[in-house]
């Protein structure tokens, strides 16, 4: 079924087998408005897919904030996430994972959505909308950013070829420490990809990705009303192919009930 109105196409699709709602939705892009905010770093996510007609313009506008970094002063550190869903709609996305599709499901039940959709953007685990509205996601990180936020300092140390060991250290502000409980992620992008879609509804297509999430994992937790900080030195292994001039670690604090992102850093291998 397709819905047409002025501004936004949507396509709804349900399937029994995968138990979920599948939607993409497309909206046309409104000029950037510059907004003023302080210099906290803001957490952007992006579900997406390759299979997805309506994702190239957001895979898109991630890329701009990934280039600007800095919207009206506030720091944007992005993740692309490729949900695995559209893989068995004509076309495979090699950068997809159900464990992306199982983290936008946790984000689902939290914003009490019935199904998932592409593109979906999430700023600072409180904020989801279509991810192509960039008025919408310049406003939301401007928002986000005026919220207290953990102090995060990285390090990365080579060890061998290809491995790191990340010196991590996070400070929770007063403001935070009655959250009930908070884990601490660690992740590993790439940017720079592209691929030359031969099937599905982007075939013939040549797609550009940022900040493609190649790894997440969980490196710690924490009690912010007992104690408000964290020190990991967990150990990153990069894959022979990925490029690393174009790989940036980025971590997160994300409280373990609601989702919202408590802080967030992110460095290049040195």
């Amino acid at each position: 079924m397709r819905l047409l109105s002025a501004a936004v196409g949507a396509f709804v699709l349900s399937t029994a087998t995968l138990g979920l709602t599948l939607r993409h939705t497309e909206q046309a892009v409104l000029p950037s408005q510059e907004i003023r905010a302080s210099s906290n770093p803001v957490l952007v996510e992006l579900f997406t897919s390759e299979g997805c007609s309506s994702c190239p313009p957001a895979d898109a506008l991630l890329a701009r904030l990934d280039q600007e970094h800095s919207v009206g002063g506030a720091e944007v550190i992005t993740l692309e996430e490729h949900v695995d869903y559209w893989d068995r709609l004509g076309w495979r996305d090699p950068y997809s994972s159900s464990r992306w599709t199982l983290r936008q499901q946790d984000y689902a039940l939290v914003f009490h959505r019935d199904g998932v959709y592409t593109p979906q953007m999430v700023v600072d685990g409180t904020d989801e909308f279509i991810g192509s509205r960039e008025r919408q996601a310049r406003q939301a990180i401007h928002n986000a950013a005026e919220r207290p936020k953990a102090e995060i300092h990285l390090e990365p140390v080579s060890v061998a070829s290809g491995r790191y060991q990340l010196k991590i250290d996070v400070q929770l502000p007063p403001e935070l420490h009655k959250a009930k409980g908070a884990r601490v992620w660690l992740a590993v992008t790439e940017s720079g990809l592209h691929t030359m879609v031969s099937g599905g509804e982007n075939a013939g297509r040549d797609l550009h990705h940022a900040a493609v999430v190649r790894s997440l994992q969980n490196v710690g937790a924490l009690d912010p009303r007992a104690t408000p900080a964290f020190r990991g030195e967990p150990e990153v292994k990069l894959d022979e192919s990925w490029k690393r001039e174009n790989i940036r670690f980025v971590v997160f604090v994300q409280d373990k009930n609601s989702l919202r992102v408590l802080g967030a850093a992110s460095v290049h291998p040195s």
